[in-house]
């Protein structure tokens, strides 16, 4: 979309990654390659096989030369999404369903395999979660890769740039984002993408300011153009006036002067005036974002979400790729602990594999544990490769979408089954790897004091909680309005469940999005939540609220809050507090 403004030209996309860049434009030419499709005789059908294989072949070649580059230049912690489109490039599927529509169709090479890519991106549309279904984005930028070798596209490199430059293109994959020079390249902005994709985890990762999802913006700018990127809010402006120019100038200086400063609690423990120490750790999809969550302060991985593992991809993972995936994490993350929760999707759409019937409402229907308890193989194969990660430092392991007892002890026994198998094997693993469980349905919330008998700790993800408890679906635009974190319902299912935990001497955790809002730091710190998952760059702004603040006021604004009957009363009377108390604090 456009917002007209005097003398400037604004646009709104997504914010992937927060700061403020002043640069010029250089244009990376990541257009899709158009594809005609022709007709082939019989003759001709062996030739076309054969270009698509080479073309195959030189796309794994090239990535595993950047791969080695990337290994001596930047280190090993950010191989793993180079490895993970490898993967899409060695998948049987990807190769047999495209020589399948050159055999049968009698269509050129190209074609075939956009028509297999098209199958690939209806397999991922069907999935309701955002970042599962920005996975297709990685299959797309690989297939693309090939498509661009079959028709002789040169690659723009990314680190031939000169100067100090905005990149502006159509996409970027996680090889361009790996190139990126941050003596040259301050930013980037594209046409597509989401913050869930790979691309924008990348970028916040290695704190590349970023714009994505501008839908048009390499026909809005030319090479050379000024330009001002903010990565927080996700706005550009071509060709700044003057008097904008000297604005967003200041902005930049202040942001940069604001984050020195919030950096320099890294090291300081995360406690409030009157000694309470709270643990603040980070959310990660994949081992790269680690050293973020170093940089910025963090304690341990709160929350590793395996699901990218099963992505990308028409077949399982094994049990040996796993245990490399899980032993990074834990290797990068020493002498702090890895939290490690189980597969966390609906099985209907991502992996055929598992031949499993379309579901009417996915959200409700076989995923998460279910879909664990229901495939032994797959579950078990998940939990020998996280036990033998226990082996090389302190991993925790959690479960999805627990809404009963049953469930819990049902996927106890298949745990206990999985150190049995090891054991046999005479393979290492933490004998007393310690069991959570996620609450974040309703049903877990009204009998968290019978799970808790069951578990060394909870975790409550507030994203599903919020959604199950107000029977709201949160990617819903029209029913954004009544997606409320301050609910009394979900202000009092948080009670609920804390007071189990510490009923039952266990820990509990907040590790949705509520834990990253500094706001609400004061509510979880007075409902009594001991640990808080969050985006790595928002660990230091919620120290710095938590240093702010008495655990006894906290405990005293929560029981205020509780008596409040509509979302709007607590909000107000949250914010007249935060004015009051912790206005320097919060920006």
């Amino acid at each position: 979309m456009v917002l007209e403004k005097i003398n400037n030209r604004l646009f709104k996309g997504i914010g992937a990654s927060p700061g403020i860049v002043i640069g010029k434009a250089r244009i990376a030419d990541r257009s899709r390659v158009a594809i005609i499709e022709v007709l082939i005789t019989d003759t001709e059908v062996p030739a076309e096989i054969d270009r698509f294989n080479k073309s195959l072949q030189e796309a794994k070649d090239e990535l595993k030369a950047f791969k080695e580059q990337i290994a001596s230049t930047k280190g090993l912690e950010h191989l793993y999404v180079i490895d993970t489109h490898l993967l899409i490039l060695e998948d049987s599927m990807l190769t047999s369903e495209t020589v399948q529509f050159i055999q049968s169709e009698k269509i050129n090479a190209e074609a075939a395999l956009k028509r297999t890519l098209k199958k690939f991106i209806k397999v991922f549309s069907g999935i309701e979660d955002e970042y599962l279904r920005e996975r297709s984005t990685d299959v797309e930028t690989v297939i693309e890769r090939v498509l661009r070798n079959m028709v002789g596209k040169r690659h723009d490199l990314i680190s031939e740039a000169e100067g100090r430059v905005i990149i502006v293109a159509h996409d970027l994959s996680p090889a361009d984002i790996l190139q990126i020079d941050k003596e040259k390249v301050i930013g980037f902005i594209t046409d597509l993408g989401g913050r869930t994709s790979h691309t924008a985890i990348l970028s916040r990762s290695l704190e590349i300011p970023a714009v994505i999802g501008l839908e048009r913006i390499t026909s809005e700018v030319s090479d050379g153009d000024p330009l001002i990127l903010d990565g927080k809010a996700g706005l550009v402006i071509i060709n700044p006036d003057e008097e904008t120019f000297r604005d967003y100038l200041q902005k930049k200086q202040y942001y940069e002067y604001r984050e020195r400063e919030l950096l320099k609690l890294r090291d300081l423990p995360a406690e409030t005036m009157d000694g309470y120490r709270i643990k603040l750790k980070g959310n990660v999809e994949f081992s790269e974002e680690i050293s973020s969550i170093k940089k910025h302060g963090g304690e341990g991985v709160g929350l590793y979400r395996t699901e990218m593992l099963f992505l990308n991809r028409m077949s399982l993972p094994g049990e040996e790729e796993q245990f490399l995936a899980y032993s990074a994490a834990v290797r990068q993350m020493l002498p702090y602990p890895v939290t490690i929760r189980t597969l966390d999707v609906g099985g209907d759409k991502f992996v055929p594999d598992l031949n499993l019937d379309d579901e009417l409402n996915p959200a409700l229907g076989l995923r998460a544990i279910r879909l664990s308890l229901r495939q032994p193989d797959l579950f078990k194969t998940q939990l020998r490769a996280i036990l033998r990660a226990s082996a090389l430092g302190k991993v925790k392991i959690f479960f999805p979408m627990i809404s009963g007892v049953t469930e819990i002890r049902e996927a106890k026994v298949f745990l206990e089954e999985a150190k049995r198998e090891l054991q046999q094997a005479s393979l290492p693993f933490d004998e007393e790897i310690e069991i959570g469980i996620m609450i974040e349905t309703p049903s877990a919330v009204l009998i968290a004091d019978l799970l808790a008998r069951e578990v060394d700790f909870f975790s409550v993800g507030t994203n599903d909680l919020i959604q199950y408890s107000l029977a709201i679906d949160r990617t819903n635009e029209h029913l954004s309005g009544l997606y409320e974190p301050l609910h009394p319902a979900v202000l009092r299912s948080l009670k609920m469940v804390a007071d189990a935990a510490h009923a039952a001497g266990i820990n509990v955790c907040i590790c949705g999005e509520m834990a990253s809002e500094p706001t609400y730091l004061p509510i979880l710190l007075g409902l009594g939540y001991e640990e808080l998952s969050m985006n790595a760059v928002s660990i230091p702004e919620v120290k710095k609220v938590l240093r702010r603040c008495s655990k006894s006021e906290a405990e005293k604004l929560a029981a205020q809050l509780l008596n409040f009957a509509t979302a709007a009363e607590v909000e107000s009377y949250l914010q007249g507090q935060i004015t009051a108390r912790y206005s320097d604090s919060i920006d």
